[in-house]
């Protein structure tokens, strides 16, 4: 890649952060982070109070993506929840099927029409396949929305929390990412976000400390799962790596069981509307790297 590609992909990054979207790099000519994940976490820099995951990494400081894109020609990912975006990610067939298949972009065309709405006018990419889109949207306010596979239609998913989407100016082996309408971002329709509002929380029962627990870990335990089940929107994730974390000493001194700490906390997480899987991902960091780095209990 020459240095004129490589400036490329830089101003393509710091025109994304210029809109106020949160960059990540990506491998180069791939549409995979190029950060660390939690297995070959090194615990140091950003991590050295726990793995940082790529979305909490991704970032709008000008100075911070033009070391990053000097050090090697990344690609551009724009991390979606962070950004304030949900991105309609319009996609082709896939090579095994049937010939008569409609792509993303018709299908899309096909559930407005029948909900009587108009295609959102607004920010448009052409992916690298050529026939696959990105259709930018503003998030709604105050409503945190996970990124979806299929549950608008077939070839038509959404990147929204837990999501990226590649910039244009990014290049892969199927072709470039290129902006093909510029027009401003357009807030999520109501019809969609009502489409893609999650479930209503289910119930869950409390799990209580065991009573051979020790009483520092039960009092610390109660507090910790309290904190949790308070979390509102956007603090659930970190409130919950939080209390784990705190847990994670008395595990490590054999105070309390660790699966005890990580099916309460899972209940916990849970209640308060985050996915199993974002809460298992978080314990099993946040543990792992306190019960590590747990000090002795005579000197703690």
């Amino acid at each position: 890649m020459t240095h004129q590609d490589r400036s490329a992909l830089l101003h393509a990054a710091l025109d994304a952060a210029g809109r106020g979207w949160h960059v990540i790099p990506l491998q180069p000519g791939r549409k995979v982070p190029a950060l660390h994940g939690e297995k070959s976490c090194t615990g140091r820099g950003a991590c050295a109070s726990g793995h940082v995951k790529w979305e909490q990494r991704a970032t709008t400081d000008p100075e911070t993506i033009e070391r990053c894109w000097a050090a090697g020609p990344f690609n551009v990912g724009i991390a979606t929840g962070p950004s304030g975006l949900v991105v309609i990610d319009l996609d082709m067939p896939k090579t095994n099927s049937s010939a008569d298949t409609p792509c993303g972009v018709t299908t899309f065309e096909a559930l407005c029409e029948r909900a009587g709405q108009p295609v959102p006018t607004t920010r448009t990419i052409r992916t690298a396949s050529g026939g696959g889109r990105h259709l930018y949207l503003e998030a709604p306010p105050g409503i945190r929305l996970t990124s979806t596979a299929g549950k608008l239609a077939p070839l038509v998913d959404t990147r929204a929390w837990g999501g990226q989407v590649v910039a244009p100016g990014s290049t892969t082996q199927d072709g470039v990412y290129a902006a093909i309408d510029d027009a401003p971002v357009a807030p999520l329709p109501a019809w969609l976000l009502a489409a893609l509002q999650p479930a209503p929380k289910r119930a869950t029962h409390t799990i209580a400390a065991p009573k051979n627990a020790s009483r520092r870990a039960q009092v610390a335990f109660e507090r910790e799962r309290a904190a949790i089940e308070a979390a509102v929107e956007g603090d659930r994730e970190r409130i919950l790596f939080e209390a784990t974390r705190a847990m994670g000493r008395f595990v490590a001194w054999g105070d309390i069981p660790r699966h005890v700490v990580e099916q309460a906390f899972q209940c916990a997480g849970e209640s308060v509307g985050l996915k199993s899987y974002e809460c298992r991902s978080t314990l099993r960091s946040a543990l792992n790297w306190s019960i590590r780095t747990a000090r002795p209990r005579e000197t703690a």
